[in-house]
């Protein structure tokens, strides 16, 4: 200890006796500077500068004993080389700390770590264990395994080993050589204090290293962490963004209300509907249930590392996408009750505009001619007995006009139902029957004039034919009850159910029943027209023209009497068609039923098995998950169950039927209970994600998490997974919290932060382990940064890129602000307001 040896050669104790070369060795071995020394050469001068050396090492907190400035001016070795010791022990020795231990004793435990895996090393003291030069060197090669082949090395050659490790700590290490192979190797206890203060040389060349990438690392790690955070936001405002404007743009497309003309276009509509709902929406379903599990999973991910909760732009909160979901829906359930209603709005107006039209066709036929016949004047030059048979014809006429005086009222009734029924072509309806009102007005004036005026002259000719007259009134209610019959027997029908098909049955066999006695009728009509003829052959009456009183002959009444006898059986062929297509359609109302009776149940034991799974407390939470995605299988398996009856549905629909007895179970029930199922299941395993995720990161045992269930289940008194505030309140006294109103108050901001009323399991959790774990905080990172800059309160581009992965470096660089303070050097980064904006605390 006689020679101290620097980086600039060997120093004797005596050169330090002028105090120069004292002070030149603290501010080596400090880094600091010292007052300016006296430049003299007397002795008071050397005192003074040795003074200022000691003073310095008392300023340290270090006590000097008994050494005084004269002492180490007269060159006393004792004082001289104690005073060195205590200088190397308190700058290079003293700041070495390893889990909380003396200096020397955590050097001593920092080389039996670093060489505890060499062989032929074990490191116990700092004399013998260091002679064969094999703990130097492993300490060289643990840090740098570049500078020495540690196989090479023998033990049996100290000295070379030795002096290979003093070699390459002075040219690659920057550790001057102090000690001398051969006095090592030749003592038999080497000098403790030179070994330890040489050993130390060693600590703080790698310990600057090592505490530099540990620096690093964790600030990779914090920007990975913020990264990944940063992507996962633009991938929720991306896909919120692109789902709200679908629901925008399909919701005017959903309240467009104005129906369409024709039962064709009505029914392209339902098809274009049955689309949407089959092809353009489950992929949206699914959006919307993966959206709000990237958003939970990045709250938890925020949360796990100490980051601010992520608050999506205005209008884009997973509030807002499902007060829109549901805005849809209300609008789409709306829509499809308007279309069915539309369709059988129009199949009633079809079915009215043709009976319309038939009615229409069959009064024009009959009134065809009529008013040109009350117009004529023939009776002023007939002669009796014409004038008598002109006024039987009128009587008979006046007959026939009231028997269609129904039609007429039919016919205007009509009308009217399609004009409240809005019909599109109402306009010729209304045009066609004013024509026919009006026409029948004038039939009603034209025959009371021609009455009169036959009554003017019935006193003049009284004699009239009783046979005629008795065959015309006869015929013509006989043939306005063929016309009924016709009319009824190609009447259009249109039935919804077995029961008023069979209504009708019973109406066209009771009107079968009355064929036998309208025969009757027919053959005395007919036995009235063979009198006639018999009288005239018996009193050589000569018959010319047609009877005087009626347009109606015998011929007319066989014909039309032939022709009800053959629309009897067309009609009877027509119901029992319509049988078979109503009894088809009761085994489509069956199948459906069937199905949707077994499908409803399934889905309501699915949600609450899954309720179950979500609160039970026994097994650890791979185990739920597990069972979890066994239910999610399942489910998805089951799908094909809903596709055959959305199938069946589709066959029901294209049926027209709009009823079904057999079930309480709509298409729509089925549909909205199995996106709930869908949506339950992907929520439930995203939770239990996420209590695995908080689990891992908080380093909670599956005990506690079991307990915390407990807990919470106890006081979850609605068993539907949260819990009242008192509850909460009751559960946090239970588990031995001692909360005044204040501090309650906090913690509900906490697990209650947006005001619902409830705390969520995954609060709660959250709660019970956020004030324990461990996590990185916005000062930790600024020590890191601070270590990366050498202590200086800003960094430099070339630091980052240095000590940080090229990604991460150029992270840091595009995001850092200008160091605006009065030390700052060119191109000076701001890591301090970086890194409190990581975590919300500031902004970037």
């Amino acid at each position: 200890m006689e020679l101290l040896r620097t980086r600039r050669g060997y120093i004797h104790f005596l050169h330090f006796r002028n105090g120069l070369k004292l002070m030149l060795l603290l501010e080596v071995i400090s880094g600091e500077r010292l007052p300016k020394p006296d430049k003299g050469k007397m002795r008071f001068h050397k005192i003074a500068n040795v003074n200022k050396a000691l003073d310095y090492i008392s300023s340290k907190g270090v006590k000097l004993v008994s050494i005084g400035a004269e002492e180490i001016v007269d060159g006393n070795v004792k004082m001289t080389l104690g005073m060195i010791w205590t200088i190397i022990l308190r700058f290079a020795i003293q700041d070495i700390s390893v889990e909380e231990t003396s200096a020397k004793e955590g050097l001593l435990l920092w080389c039996q770590r670093k060489t505890a895996p060499y062989r032929n090393v074990n490191v116990q003291n700092f004399h013998i264990s260091w002679k064969d030069g094999l703990a130097l060197c492993a300490l060289i090669h643990r840090h740098r395994p570049d500078l020495i082949d540690y196989s090479k090395l023998r033990k049996d050659d100290p000295i070379g080993n030795l002096n290979t490790a003093f070699e390459v700590a002075e040219k690659y290490l920057d550790i001057p050589k102090m000690l001398d192979a051969e006095d090592i190797v030749n003592t038999p206890k080497p000098d403790e204090k030179a070994i330890m203060t040489y050993v130390s040389c060693f600590y703080h060349a790698f310990a600057g290293a090592e505490q530099a990438e540990t620096a690093a690392n964790r600030i990779c790690k914090v920007l990975a962490v913020n990264q990944e955070n940063e992507r996962l936001m633009e991938e929720y405002e991306k896909l919120a963004s692109e789902l709200l404007e679908w629901i925008r743009r399909t919701i005017p497309w959903l309240e467009n209300r104005v129906a369409e003309q024709t039962m064709r276009a009505m029914q392209q509509k339902l098809e274009d509907f049955r689309d949407y709902r089959r092809v353009h929406k489950p992929p949206r379903v699914q959006e919307k249930c993966q959206l709000e599990i990237n958003f939970n999973t990045l709250q938890t991910k925020l949360r796990l590392s100490n980051r601010p909760a992520f608050m999506p732009s205005e209008g884009k909160m997973v509030s807002d996408i499902a007060n829109a979901w549901k805005g849809l829906e209300q609008v789409e359930k709306g829509y499809e009750e308007w279309l069915l209603t539309e369709i059988r709005r129009l199949e009633r107006l079809d079915h009215l505009a043709e009976k319309f039209k038939q009615k229409c066709s069959l009064h024009e036929s009959w009134t065809t001619g009529k008013e040109h016949l009350l117009s004529q004047k023939d009776y002023e030059t007939a002669s009796l007995m014409e004038i008598r048979a002109l006024m039987r014809k009128h009587e008979a006429f006046e007959s026939d006009l009231a028997a269609h005086q129904d039609r007429v009222e039919q016919i205007a009734a009509i009308a009217q139902e399609l004009n409240e029924l809005d019909y599109h072509d109402a306009a010729s309806v209304n045009t066609r029957c004013q024509g026919i009102c009006d026409q029948w007005d004038n039939l009603g004036t034209l025959t009371q004039k021609r009455r009169d005026a036959l009554e003017r002259v019935e006193k003049l000719w009284e004699t009239i034919d009783q046979l005629y007259l008795e065959f015309a009134k006869r015929a013509a209610p006989f043939n306005n009850w063929m016309d009924g019959a016709m009319e009824d027997l190609q009447d259009m029908f249109i039935v919804h159910s077995i029961e008023e098909i069979q209504s009708l049955i019973t109406a066209h066999d009771q009107f079968k029943a009355t064929l036998p006695e309208a025969d009757k009728e027919r053959i005395a009509v007919m036995g009235i027209q063979n009198e006639i003829t018999k009288i005239a052959q018996t009193y050589g009456i000569k018959l010319v023209g047609v009877n005087p009183y009626t347009v109606l002959s015998p011929q007319d009444i066989t014909n039309k009497w032939e022709a009800v006898k053959q629309l009897v059986p067309l009609r009877d062929q027509m119901l029992q068609e319509e049988v078979a297509r109503q009894q088809a359609n009761e085994r489509l109302r069956r199948s459906f039923a069937a199905q949707a009776n077994i499908i409803g149940p399934w889905i309501q034991t699915k949600m609450e098995e899954i309720g179950h799974v979500s609160v039970d407390i026994t097994g650890s939470l791979e185990e739920q998950m597990n069972n979890l995605k066994q239910y999610e299988q399942n489910i998805i398996n089951y799908k094909s169950n809903i596709d055959k009856l959305e199938g069946d549905h589709q066959l029901i629909q294209e049926a027209l039927i709009f009823d079904n007895k057999h079930t309480n179970y709509t298409m729509e029930h089925i549909r909205v209970g199995w996106e709930q199922l869908l949506t339950t299941i992907a929520r439930t395993i995203n939770e239990v994600e996420n209590q695995i995720l908080t689990r891992d990161a908080k380093g909670i045992s599956q005990e506690q998490l079991n307990e915390f269930r407990a807990s919470f289940n106890h006081f979850d008194r609605k068993r539907n997974g949260m819990m009242d505030p008192d509850d909460f309140r009751a559960c946090l006294i239970s588990m031995g919290y001692d909360l005044g109103e204040v501090e309650f108050a906090r913690i509900m901001t906490l697990v209650d932060p947006n005001n619902t009323g409830v705390v969520t399991f995954q609060a709660f959790i959250d709660f019970m382990t956020r004030e324990t774990a461990e996590t990185d905080t916005a000062e930790q990172v600024m020590a890191s940064f601070k270590i990366l800059a050498s202590d200086k309160p800003y960094i430099t581009v070339e630091e980052l890129r240095r000590e940080l992965p090229p990604e991460q470096a150029e992270y840091c660089i595009s995001r850092m602000t200008k160091y605006t303070g009065f030390d700052a050097s060119p191109g000076a980064l701001d890591y301090i307001s970086f890194s409190s904006a990581l975590y919300g605390e500031s902004d970037l």
